[in-house]
């Protein structure tokens, strides 16, 4: 054990590691770690082991020098890139959208201070409409977009762009309705479209059997984008929500309210707006007070030049 500490410390001091090599080797762990969680993630756990024996097996060839399997192996890994890349491409293009939408959602300026008045209303009537069309057991699909723009869909249904109210979704999702079918998709705070298709999931057979056509539209919605995709089942009239790719249901509608605040208003934003609410407050009572203040003095010099006359 000694000997090994005394190795290190010999190692150490020729080679002593810089800020960069300690950089590249934090850098190079992160991206193994990211390649091993995207297998695991994408249950390509099967495939990774069989990559692992044929690397094997070709270490074996090439030390027994076998030149047949060697060539055949080398030329092999050459397109074996390409071919994973291919393999994966829906795998690789959701987790590259991801890591886009992520860091530019931290670059957004100037939008905490609009997102309080621009949401407020439109989530508590988003809330009370997914509350009634609960209790009736209404099918409801609403997609609420955030930074990703869904064109596509938008322009597959019809273009509403008018304010949200509890009445409007009611009506857009009851039973003999022409747009109940479809999805709602809601922009900046307003209804932009209805009768919306949705694409489906990206592994249906991977989707619980149990679930109906609107909780897998809303999970293959969630695989393609980061809005928020809220269900009300039609059979059970329990309320869902997708978001990147992962349904969680039975949600409450106090739990609905905070996870939209959550999602689109920022703290910043919500501690802004409440603290000009009670600026506005304070400067309503101080200019009641006021006024009650001027009302006596006026009678005081009205009985004052009675008296005097």
């Amino acid at each position: 054990m000694d000997l090994l500490y005394e190795i290190k410390y010999s190692l150490m001091t020729i080679f002593p590691p810089s800020i960069f090599d300690i950089l590249d080797i934090a850098l190079l762990a992160y991206i193994i770690y990211q390649i091993i969680k995207f297998m695991l993630e994408n249950r390509a756990g099967g495939l990774f082991k069989g990559l692992a024996v044929l690397v094997g097996a070709y270490l074996v060839a090439k030390i027994a020098h076998m030149k047949a399997l060697t060539f055949i192996f080398e030329n092999a890994f050459n397109v074996g890139l390409i071919a994973l890349v291919i393999l994966f491409q829906p795998e690789l293009r959701r987790s590259l959208e991801k890591m886009g939408r992520s860091s530019l959602a931290k670059l957004r300026f100037g939008e905490d201070s609009e997102a309080y008045e621009k949401w407020e209303v439109p989530i508590n009537e988003i809330c009370e409409a997914c509350r009634e069309l609960s209790a009736s057991s209404t099918g409801a699909l609403i997609v609420i977009e955030r930074t990703e723009k869904l064109g596509e869909q938008v322009r597959n249904g019809i273009t509403l762009n008018s304010d949200i109210t509890c009445q409007l979704l009611g009506n857009l999702f009851f039973k003999n309705a022409p747009l109940h079918d479809g999805a709602a998709i809601i922009r900046d705070g307003r209804l932009l479209s209805a009768g919306c298709t949705l694409p489906s999931a990206a592994k249906p057979e991977l989707v619980n059997k149990s679930l109906g056509t609107r909780h897998k539209a809303a999970i293959g919605m969630s695989e393609n984008s980061d809005a928020i995709i809220i269900v009300v089942s039609e059979e059970t009239g329990v309320i869902s929500v997708a978001e990147n790719g992962n349904l969680r249901r039975e949600v409450s509608c106090d739990d609905l309210k905070m996870l939209l605040e959550e999602r689109l208003i920022s703290e910043k934003a919500k501690k802004e707006a409440e603290k000009k609410q009670e600026e506005q407050a304070g400067a309503a009572s101080a200019h009641d007070e006021s006024a009650g203040s001027d009302k006596p003095a006026a009678k005081k010099s009205d009985n004052s030049g009675k008296e005097d006359s």
